[in-house]
């Protein structure tokens, strides 16, 4: 477990969560902790990691809080056991547990960044990736009626090294769809 983590603790955008991604000088993965929500090399405050915790893969190049990160290849794993989204299906709010339907751990396609902040903080951060899921069964349900549907990359199997192996921005693109149609479960209330 990376220094700074405690085991079963849930990550907001703004605190420290694991990410896991291969150092450019091994072909084996590293777990660090970082902040969750993309820290520019050009940010000021850490604050700013609350409204980049989410990036759009359809902007990611050209966004200037992600271009840097997906234009050098700074993939990552976000591990988690479940996710958490707002389903209005009853006129207000409720908050779902979004978890694999076989309980295994999901990894997330995410970006990287690393910057030193003079405090004791993580030097690292990162963002989840999300794609549309306008037609994936779970995901479709949540966020506001008026809103698009979208969905974090949940990669699975050989997707994983595919990912954090990725060299080309054709290799990055073709993993990032929504997750398989019965991969997922979600239940209401469940925090």
């Amino acid at each position: 477990m990376p220094e700074g983590l405690t085991a079963g603790k849930d990550a907001y955008p703004g605190s420290a969560g694991p990410m896991i991604f291969k150092p450019d000088d091994r072909e084996t993965p590293s777990c660090v902790a970082g902040t969750f929500g993309l820290l520019p090399v050009w940010a000021k405050v850490r604050a700013f990691a609350k409204r980049t915790y989410n990036a759009r893969t359809e902007t990611a190049a050209e966004k200037p809080s992600f271009r840097n990160a997906w234009h050098k290849g700074h993939l990552c794993i976000v591990p988690a056991n479940a996710i958490y989204e707002p389903c209005y299906e009853t006129g207000k709010a409720v908050w779902w547990r979004i978890e694999r339907a076989d309980g295994l751990p999901m990894a997330l396609a995410g970006l990287w960044e690393r910057k030193q902040w003079g405090d004791d903080g993580p030097s690292w951060s990162f963002t989840m990736l999300t794609v549309n899921a306008d037609t994936h069964p779970v995901m479709r349900r949540f966020h506001k009626p008026q809103d698009e549907k979208r969905t974090v990359v949940v990669l699975d199997g050989s997707q994983i090294d595919a990912w954090l192996g990725a060299s080309s921005e054709a290799d990055m693109r073709a993993l990032l769809r929504p997750c398989a149609d019965d991969l997922l479960v979600a239940e209401a209330g469940r925090l």
